[in-house]
């Protein structure tokens, strides 16, 4: 229905509106239209000075039908609007706002060029919902820039700026969260994969305030995070002068539990500088220090300190340690390593171990080379009050060893057992096959403390000393027992004697 008063002779008011291609969602419907004319309309008869749609639903698709009027405004007053099947899936409730001029085209319902001023009482952005909502800024053909962002979300809120380059490009000028409350039942590679679906992204400066986001397998509390000058893009980042601070009461991620985490990193173009990494975790605390190279895809730390732990190692540890680790981290350096009592458990029921008050030390240490986990260089000593292999007590165990490119030397391996004390020395080949060699000798100790460690029973009682020569093969994905070569000789307190040779894991007659 078309109404026009005489008493406002520029005004044309339409009532009940459908408008849209037959078979598809309308493009325009709503309760009223006013349209303010002038005489323009004598030269251009469907350019008008201002449109005002209330109380309807404005679709945006680009398979719309497009609209045959322009105007230079169009205001909104309580409408929705709704953009499915493209990159924004938009809706919104409770519309206010404008946009100046409106010349809208095929696909395009808000145009080219415009100035745009909107408010809603709540939208869902591809799928995250906010309630009070403000959106000033301008659209320039595919650029879109936002001025103010302002919006409730997550029961906290949102303020900053933004803009849409035409590549799809983001460069967020100031991003400031606070108080946001989120849940979500995506995992964290889910929840974060928005951030690589666009060509790249350039943030200058996002501030989140005591967050607490949790989602599948994860979850991050009282976090207050600053980061500056970073551009995410192609899987990697860029900055000439980047900074990024974050701390937080928790974070979980899968079986992480990281508990008061600060973490303070400068970007460069080719490095991440680690100013600070510390945390408590497992009952203790972690601290470090370093770099990442890009370039060369390493991680070289300064220092690496565990203090007070209560680490129980994972059931597939040893299988962690064989695979190889992402093509992206090459290579991990630890020049100074403190370990101050720590307790180190082994669950495995095959054999399990316990190291209690663990202390050490280690120097110039390579544990990563071409992805693969290891001890390829440098120095470490390391001992505990007491400790339990395989159900074998023994007291203030002691290992010093060094690496080089071809082979770990063990220059010291003590511990006591009994009311004596064990001594080793050996060498594990750098090289695949992992050849190893070790020379034990015990003395006072209870004669059958091999057994639990894979050698036969002795005919023998009570204590004695040892002498153990012993060969084998530790290569990855290789049963050990088959490539054992050795010797025994074992001399009990009464004088008895037994001397044994091992072959292939098997002594004749044992």
């Amino acid at each position: 229905m078309i109404d026009h008063q005489w008493a406002s002779p520029t005004h044309v008011s339409l009532k009940n509106v459908t408008f849209g291609r037959k078979g598809q969602p309308a493009t325009l419907v709503a309760q009223n239209i006013d349209i303010g004319l002038s005489s323009r309309q004598f030269s251009q008869p469907l350019h008008v000075d201002a449109i005002v749609l209330q109380n309807g639903t404005l679709n945006i698709s680009p398979n719309a039908a497009p609209l045959p009027f322009q105007s230079d405004m169009l205001q909104l007053s309580d409408m929705a609007i709704n953009s499915p099947n493209t990159g924004w899936d938009l809706h919104a409730q409770r519309v206010n706002g404008g946009v100046k001029p409106w010349q809208p085209q095929q696909g395009k319902v808000l145009g080219n060029t415009a100035d745009i001023q909107f408010s809603a009482g709540s939208m869902t952005l591809n799928g995250v919902p906010a309630t009070n909502v403000l959106l000033q800024g301008a659209i320039n053909n595919e650029q879109v820039t936002l001025s103010t962002i302002g919006a409730d979300i997550a029961r906290g809120s949102l303020t900053g700026n933004a803009n849409r380059l035409a590549d799809g490009s983001w460069q967020i000028g100031s991003l400031r969260l606070n108080d946001i409350r989120l849940q979500t039942n995506k995992s964290i590679t889910d929840f974060l994969a928005p951030l690589g679906s666009v060509p790249s992204l350039k943030i200058d400066s996002l501030e989140v305030t005591d967050a607490r986001m949790e989602g599948k397998d994860w979850a991050i509390t009282d976090l207050d995070l600053s980061l500056r000058n970073l551009t995410l893009a192609k899987g990697g980042w860029q900055s000439d002068d980047g900074r990024l601070s974050m701390n937080a009461s928790d974070f979980i991620i899968g079986a992480l539990q990281l508990n008061d985490p600060i973490v303070n990193i400068d970007f460069n173009p080719q490095t991440a500088v680690i100013r600070q990494f510390t945390s408590r975790w497992e009952r203790g605390m972690v601290r470090t220090s370093g770099i990442w190279l890009r370039n060369e895809k390493k991680l070289a730390l300064d220092e690496l300190v565990f203090a007070g732990l209560e680490y129980t190692l994972p059931a597939d540890w040893k299988t962690r340690w064989i695979e190889p680790l992402p093509e992206w981290l090459n290579s991990v350096t630890i020049k100074k390593l403190s370990a101050n009592r720590n307790l180190i458990i082994d669950i495995d029921p095959a054999f399990p171990f316990q190291l209690t008050a663990l202390d050490g030390t280690a120097n110039n240490l390579e544990v990563v080379r071409n992805s693969q986990w290891g001890i390829w260089s440098g120095n470490a000593t390391l001992n505990a009050a007491a400790a339990t292999f395989n159900r074998v007590d023994v007291r203030r165990p002691s290992i010093s060893l060094n690496a080089t490119d071809s082979q770990i030397s063990i220059t010291e391996l003590s511990a006591f057992a009994g009311e004596g004390m064990l001594e080793a020395t050996g060498a594990i080949s750098q090289a695949p096959q992992r050849n190893a060699a070790m020379n034990l000798r015990g003395r006072s100790i209870p004669v059958n403390v091999l057994q639990q460690w894979g050698w036969p029973p002795l005919p023998l009682e009570g204590n004695g000393n040892l002498q153990l020569s012993v060969s084998g093969n530790l290569a990855a994905q290789t049963p050990l027992k088959p490539t054992v070569n050795g010797t025994l000789q074992a001399t009990s307190a009464d004088g008895k004697q037994v001397q044994q040779t091992m072959q292939n894991g098997e002594v004749p007659g044992a």
